[in-house]
C-alpha cells in the first residue's frame, strides 16, 4: 500500500458548501429517522448517503492534490456525534486506504488523533490520512452538543486495494 503522510487540510470545505452541508445535516437528524445508530460511537450515522456520496467525486481532485496519488473513489460515511460519543482507536477496511475526515458542524473541541498526532479541525477542515493502516481516534468521551463529520474514502488507481473502486468488493457492509 500507498503509505501517505496525515495532514490537515484547512477549508477543505468552502463557507458555500459548509452552509449547504450544515443545513442538510440538520434537516437529516430532524426529518429523516433513517439513520443507523454507530455501534462504535454511539451516535446518528449515514452511509452512501447521496449528498455525501456527492462529494467523493467533486473533492476527488482536490484529494488527487494532497496526497500525489490517482484515486478511485470507494464510499462515503457521516456522523453526527452526540454527547457520551466516542471513537476508540481502530484502522479501517482495504476501501479506506485513502481517507479524509472533515469537519461540518462543531460546537466543542474534539480533536481526531491519526498515529498519535493530534488535529483539532475546525468548521470546513479536514485530515488526510491511510484509513487502513494508521490508527486513528478520539480521545474520552465527547462532551459537546454535537459535531457532524463527513468520512470520504478512495483507492490509489495504481495499488493492491484498486478492487475496491466504488466500494465493489464490499458493497453491503
Amino acid at each position: 500500500m500507498a503509505t501517505i503522510d496525515n495532514k490537515l487540510i484547512k477549508n477543505f470545505f468552502n463557507k458555500e458548501e459548509l452552509n449547504v452541508l450544515q443545513k442538510y445535516c440538520y434537516n437529516k437528524l430532524d426529518f429523516n429517522k433513517d439513520y443507523v445508530l454507530d455501534e462504535q460511537s454511539f451516535s446518528p450515522a449515514w452511509y452512501h448517503d447521496a449528498l455525501m456520496n456527492s462529494l467523493l467525486n467533486t473533492k476527488l481532485s482536490k484529494v488527487e492534490e494532497e496526497c500525489n496519488l490517482k484515486l478511485f473513489p470507494t464510499y462515503s460515511y457521516w456522523r453526527y456525534y452526540v454527547y457520551g460519543g466516542t471513537l476508540s482507536k481502530h484502522t479501517d477496511r482495504p476501501a479506506c486506504e485513502i481517507s479524509v475526515t472533515a469537519c461540518i458542524k462543531k460546537y466543542d473541541k474534539w480533536p481526531i488523533i491519526v498515529e498519535e498526532k493530534s488535529f483539532e479541525l475546525e468548521e470546513g477542515d479536514a485530515v488526510l490520512y491511510a484509513g487502513c493502516e494508521q490508527e486513528h481516534w478520539r480521545p474520552g468521551v465527547y462532551k459537546g452538543e454535537g459535531m457532524a463529520q463527513v468520512f470520504l474514502h478512495y483507492v490509489n488507481q495504481n495499488g493492491p486495494n484498486k478492487d475496491h473502486a466504488y466500494d465493489q468488493i464490499n458493497k453491503n457492509l
